[in-house]
């Protein structure tokens, strides 16, 4: 309904659009994935990054170098056509030099009067219609597509903010620099060769000062260019910076408040604000000198073609009409000379940009899965861990060695809790399970296939997890239960929601925007949910995937206790004919289990019942009773008559 919705919505839209602008706005087709785009994703070289993107549209540029050529070649008539005037209002016969003009003079005018707007026009059609929206989208789309895919440290360890930034503006400023490229240098260069060709053809002593002009603005052009690039690069990683610290402010606003830390956030912003600003000054103080001996250098142009103009004419070297073209001429180049070293300013500084996001755009991903990587089937739900070797970054390098030599094997059907102190190894366990990390030694399977071998896609589709830190995307509730399986209908949604007891407080949901029940929207990151309501939608989006493997990491901790009662009914239901990993920390919660997994410090240290670890007396029994120990008798006596009954 909603994709054919979409669909209706668009060619109402192109219904509007006369077929010209149509034709120019599809020159980019929307592509459903880059097919193209490798796991290593862009090349990190400048010049290979911009190839990689440039020469998918290849025939757009090459559109505008034609056009930009016509404009060029047409403006150059402007001061013949002054010049050829002035000399037809100084002849001593003005009827025969008119008869003698007039055919030059109406092509010309025709030339300015059509050519001249058409060329404009076609150009701004190729460059507005076609590049900007088309291109733009495109590296966005692909960058993101790439990024999206990075492994699950690549987001831990910078901000999200800033990545995002760089996605967008990297885009934006690799378009600009190309099309300023095309526009700017292409037209100069065409407009002053033709222009100093002009001159050559008058007196060759006319060209002097251009020639001057040219091996200056060179100089000119090579001692700042390279300046502003850097102070723009600078600039730019400054700006990405405050975007990264602002936005994780405003992600943990409850926090800031919740603490009293406003001041405290506003210093940590404002550091990064002011950084910015003096990159900024640095920036503009380059940008004033470069303006200022540009100034001068046009300044220059201009009076030295005048004094060369009136001295060859005063000797009558020259016409009048050479004088009214040359001056023109000149004074146009200078005019273009700003516009262009502008332009070029701005293509550096856009280069800048570029550099800056190439960082975070052109990173190969970190976990990629085997040219010959089939997809995973799960037929019983065996998993083995052998052999398993992992620390956090390269033990050489002084990383954290978190698990060694771990053997461990949950047989298909069986419910196993993880249990350990904070650091044991139990959440990195479930994200080499969820290959989130390869193993640096050993191997994982299931159902005797190593998970390297296997798709992260067909791997992750076959897991189903609940996790303590729900998070729920900015959409509507009814999407958020439909991520655990998109072709779900409403019936089955709502019969999810029933079984995760939420269907009564999504029913009475309405959201800022007035929108009611399944189709109230969450909040960023859920936050217009309470903690137990958010992982109330999560369980119905694990119960609609219903994957063979599940895994419970303090899956019912936000919830209160008589709703944590109706939910673990739901849950022994949701756990038949599967296997089950459980993590919690409240040992009452997983002493259900079929087998009891006590992790220390990287290593399985007990294994049993929940009977067997008591009767064992080891660290499962210590860790029991001073959990135990904290308890309510009443709320002792009911746990320990709800583990027997469960155990019998």
């Amino acid at each position: 309904m909603c994709a054919c919705h979409t669909h209706s919505h668009k060619a109402d839209i192109h219904g509007h659009f006369p077929t010209m602008f149509r034709f120019f706005e599809t020159r980019v087709p929307e592509s459903a994935a880059p097919s193209h785009v490798s796991d290593q994703g862009p090349p990190a070289d400048l010049l290979a990054f911009y190839w990689h993107f440039i020469r998918q549209t290849r025939g757009l540029y090459l559109a505008m170098l034609a056009t930009g050529l016509g404009v060029a070649l047409i403006d150059t008539l402007m001061p013949v056509f002054i010049g050829r005037l002035v000399g037809l209002m100084a002849a001593s016969d003005p009827a025969t030099a008119l008869q003698q003009q007039g055919p030059l003079l109406l092509g010309i005018a025709l030339v300015l009067l059509v050519g001249r707007p058409f060329m404009i026009v076609l150009d701004s059609l190729v460059r507005n219609n076609a590049v900007i929206p088309g291109v733009t989208t495109l590296i966005r789309w692909q960058s993101h597509w790439h990024v999206v895919r990075q492994s699950a440290p690549f987001f831990q360890n910078d901000f999200a903010g800033r990545i995002a930034n760089r996605v967008m503006n990297t885009a934006m400023s690799m378009r600009e620099s190309v099309v300023a490229t095309v526009r700017a240098v292409w037209y100069i260069v065409v407009y002053g060769i033709s222009a100093l060709a002009m001159m050559l053809s008058f007196d060759w002593r006319l060209a002097i000062p251009m020639l001057c002009w040219i091996a200056a603005y060179l100089g000119f052009l090579r001692y700042f260019v390279p300046r502003m690039r850097d102070l723009s690069r600078a600039s730019s990683e400054a700006r990405s910076l405050v975007m990264g610290r602002v936005v994780d402010s405003y992600t943990n606003i409850m926090t800031v408040k919740l603490f009293a830390r406003a001041r405290d956030e506003d210093a940590y912003v404002r550091e990064s604000m002011d950084a910015h600003r003096g990159k900024i000054a640095a920036h503009m103080r380059m940008t004033t000198r470069f303006m200022g001996t540009l100034t001068m250098l046009n300044a220059m142009l201009v009076v030295g073609t005048a004094a060369i103009s009136l001295w060859l004419w005063h000797g009558q070297m020259i016409s009048p009409t050479v004088v009214a073209t040359s001056l023109p001429l000149v004074w146009q180049i200078s005019n273009m000379a700003g516009w262009v070293s502008w332009e070029v300013s701005g293509i550096f500084e856009n280069i800048g940009v570029v550099q800056e996001g190439i960082g975070s755009i052109a990173v190969p991903h970190a976990m990629v899965d085997t040219p010959q990587a089939g997809e995973l089937a799960v037929t019983q739900g065996d998993i083995r861990f052998e052999h398993v070797d992992f620390s956090y970054g390269q033990k050489a390098q002084g990383g954290r060695e978190v698990l060694q030599q771990l053997n461990l094997h949950i047989r298909p059907g069986e419910r196993v809790g993880l249990i350990g102190r904070s650091g044991a190894g139990k959440s990195t366990l479930v994200n080499l399970l969820l290959r989130f990390h390869d193993v640096e030694g050993g191997r994982i399977t299931i159902d005797g296939q190593d998970l390297r071998d296997v798709t992260q896609e067909s791997l992750r589709a076959a897991i189903g997890m609940v996790t303590q830190d729900t998070s729920l995307l900015h959409r509507s509730i009814a999407a958020n239960i439909r991520y655990g399986r998109p072709d779900a209908s409403d019936a089955e949604v709502a019969a999810a929601a029933r079984r995760a007891h939420a269907h009564e407080f999504i029913s009475e949901l309405r959201d800022w925007a007035g929108r009611t029940g399944y189709e109230a929207h969450a909040g960023e990151r859920g936050v217009k949910l309470s903690g137990g309501q958010r992982q109330r939608v999560a369980l119905a989006r694990v119960l609609l995937k219903d994957a063979p493997i599940l895994i419970l990491d303090e899956a019912t901790s936000a919830l209160d206790s008589e709703i944590e009662a109706a939910i673990q009914e739901q849950l022994v239901t949701l756990m038949e004919g599967k296997t089950v990993i459980a993590i919690a920390h409240r040992l009452s919660t997983i002493a259900r289990m079929d087998r009891l997994v006590v992790m220390e410090a990287g290593r399985i240290v007990e294994q049993g019942t929940h009977q067997e670890l008591l009767q064992l007396g080891g660290h499962y029994a210590r860790l029991w009773k001073r959990q135990s120990g904290g308890f309510l008798a009443e709320d002792l006596e009911l746990t320990e008559d709800a583990v027997a009954q469960t155990t019998a």
